[in-house]
């Protein structure tokens, strides 16, 4: 469903008797910060990265930021024609979504503490308990298993690139790529095929990564619509959920629980108009612990990118990404907080106002020990947003 465009922008609805109180984070896409927002949906905190483009976010206990981030000067190149050669890699990976640059570092006033650059990482990280960082790395597909990879759309004419899936990567604070896993060994080139609204360039896609407690993967893939759990020991694949289940989720976690949360986007899904929904996963039996959808289906909805993040009192907080609305709700789906992104940008003629990913932190969350959030610091910026 789409929206009005005189809706209103910022805290739209606050129930303190059923919200989880404490300090949401997001990255704006197409900005060069990124914000720390309270309860009344104010910013008390900005990170400044001039030069790069942040768009997923993670607040660490020690209170650094770690963010995936575009380097501005790093273009896009031209979408190819028809029948126009696309280009190799690098390259290539600049017209995929979820491209990244670089992971960032930086202490409570934005001076970069550490940086890792590579051109084909993309959407997400995970910190594992040595320290070192989990990302999805693009990788090409060896041409004798593409060619048995099925699914996706082809165009007429079309020239297709090799195509393409993900490897993990685990890189060291010295920024060496100390283990890698490649995901495009462990899925099934017919069972696991491209879904009927890609094309064929990706096999995969993944959009998501967290880690176990036992520090196994814990993965996303968007075009072949597959969750699974990587065993970093054996490298092999110790669970797989998907359609017809979920269809092009995003922003797969680990629950306390055992279970597993995501963002189930809902494109593609052949019995309904398409819709989002939250969905708890139980990996003992595949059942549906919990859900959110809207009511009626179609009113909560984001085709792409996308959150959902379970809170410590058993709220969750979901972004709806593509609208630009963060919103929570309780176990029994009463909506307990909303605020709606008004920080726009443009591409082309469009104005988006998308938000990738947020993550709420409670007021004894280590990282924000010690911290001034005073909204009052950022008077004018929240003036100029309408916060």
């Amino acid at each position: 469903m789409g929206w009005s465009p005189f809706r209103p922008t910022g805290l739209t609805h606050h129930a303190p008797g059923l919200s989880f109180k404490g300090y949401t984070l997001i990255a704006p896409i197409g900005q060069d910060f990124t914000l720390l927002l309270d309860m009344d949906g104010r910013i008390v905190h900005r990170w400044r990265t001039p030069g790069f483009r942040p768009f997923c976010p993670r607040l660490m206990p020690d209170g650094r930021l770690l963010v995936l981030s575009n380097e501005a000067g790093v273009e896009r190149p031209k979408e190819p024609g028809p029948r126009d050669q696309p280009p190799s890699a690098p390259a290539i990976y600049r017209l995929i979504g979820g491209a990244a640059t670089d992971v960032l570092e930086l202490d409570w006033d934005g001076t970069i503490t550490w940086r890792y650059s590579n051109l084909a990482i993309h959407h997400d990280f995970a910190v594992l308990k040595n320290g070192n960082v989990v990302l999805p790395e693009f990788q090409e597909v060896p041409e004798d298993l593409a060619k048995r990879v099925r699914g996706g759309v082809r165009k007429p004419g079309e020239k297709l690139p090799p195509l393409i899936s993900d490897d993990f990567i685990e890189v060291d604070r010295a920024g060496a790529v100390v283990d890698r896993i490649h995901l495009w060994e462990l899925l099934d080139p017919v069972k696991d095929p491209i879904g009927p609204l890609e094309r064929r360039w990706e096999w995969t896609h993944t959009n998501a990564v967290d880690i176990t407690p036992d520090q196994r993967i814990l993965f996303s893939c968007r075009d072949n619509s597959r969750i699974g759990i990587i065993n970093r020991e054996t490298k092999r694949l110790d669970w797989k959920f998907g359609a017809p289940e979920t269809f092009y989720q995003h922003h797969v976690t680990w629950l306390h629980n055992g279970n597993v949360l995501v963002f189930d986007n809902g494109m593609n899904r052949s019995q309904d108009l398409p819709h989002s929904r939250v969905v708890e996963i139980n990996p003992k039996d595949n059942s549906i612990a919990w859900k959110y959808q809207g009511n009626p289906p179609p009113q909560f909805f984001s085709a792409h990118i996308s959150g959902c993040h379970r809170l410590s009192n058993g709220n969750t907080l979901i972004c709806e990404g593509a609208s630009g609305r963060l919103f929570e709700v309780t176990p029994a789906g009463e909506y307990a907080w909303e605020w709606v992104n008004p920080i726009h940008f443009a591409r082309g003629e469009t104005r988006m106002n998308w938000v990738f990913r947020a993550y709420r932190y409670g007021p004894d969350y280590s990282g924000l020990a010690g911290r001034d959030l005073d909204p009052t610091r950022y008077a004018d910026l929240n003036r100029l947003f309408g916060l």
